[in-house]
């Protein structure tokens, strides 16, 4: 089954990593700027490119800003929480992981998976039921980082962390009544739980997690964005590993 993706970068990157594409669409009579090279590389690499117009692309998108471009690709190749570990091995690295505890928006999906590729964590595990998965919509907000940052799809977000647990990492919720962020220590193997928009972490999930963070909030809003609050705490972790 194929998918679309769509914009400029998105498209670019999915042709710079190889991925399966059936055919790419360019509206027609614009071709200028980044649509330049998308084409070059892709008619090199032997992907259809057609002309259409731009009333076809918006239905395509559903009215999204496709930015003249949209392409046909294989259906998302999710992989296995053992594929993330060994990403990190085969690095040498110590692994550093991020959870999305039912994150149902796609646009925050992506944002996280965006700083995730953007800070070297070695991959995503989301749940396979109440959570957005990896649409159209997610992959353009992701900027391209879907083609190279691996995400797992699991039955069981408490089964994936204790299987984290097993291979030796800490697992740290988002939660505001953990620890100070900037008291925590975030170094070494290190797995981070994301929870959804509206309800957070779950009870369960939340109860396997070894310890918790909380971000310091000093205005009238006691509350941040999935996104955003994910973006703080994986730099900040970034921050320490780097330090270590």
């Amino acid at each position: 089954m194929d998918d679309i993706i769509f914009g400029r970068n998105p498209v670019a990157e999915a042709v710079k990593s190889g991925r399966g594409i059936e055919k790419i669409l360019i509206r027609k009579g614009r071709i200028e700027g980044s649509l330049v090279p998308i084409i070059k590389r892709a008619r090199a690499a032997g992907i259809i490119v057609r002309e259409t117009d731009t009333r076809r692309l918006d239905e395509l998108s559903g009215g999204q800003n496709h930015q003249g471009v949209i392409a046909y690709v294989s259906e998302y190749d999710y992989v296995a929480v053992s594929d993330i570990l060994q990403r990190a091995y085969d690095k040498s690295e110590a692994p550093f992981v991020i959870i999305c505890d039912k994150i149902t928006d796609p646009h925050n999906l992506g944002a996280i998976l965006r700083t995730a590729d953007c800070v070297g964590a070695h991959g995503l595990i989301i749940p396979k039921r109440g959570s957005a998965g990896l649409n159209s919509a997610a992959v353009k907000t992701a900027a391209g980082a879907a083609e190279y940052t691996p995400v797992a799809r699991v039955t069981n977000i408490s089964a994936a962390i204790e299987e984290l647990k097993k291979a030796g990492l800490w697992v740290c919720a988002a939660d505001m009544d953990g620890e100070p962020l900037y008291k925590s220590d975030l170094k070494g193997a290190l797995a981070v739980v994301i929870g959804s928009e509206g309800e957070g972490i779950s009870r369960l999930v939340r109860e396997n997690c070894d310890f918790a963070v909380s971000i310091p909030m000093r205005g009238e809003i006691n509350s941040l964005n999935a996104s955003v609050a994910a973006g703080i705490i994986m730099y900040e972790a970034l921050r320490q590993r780097t330090n270590n």
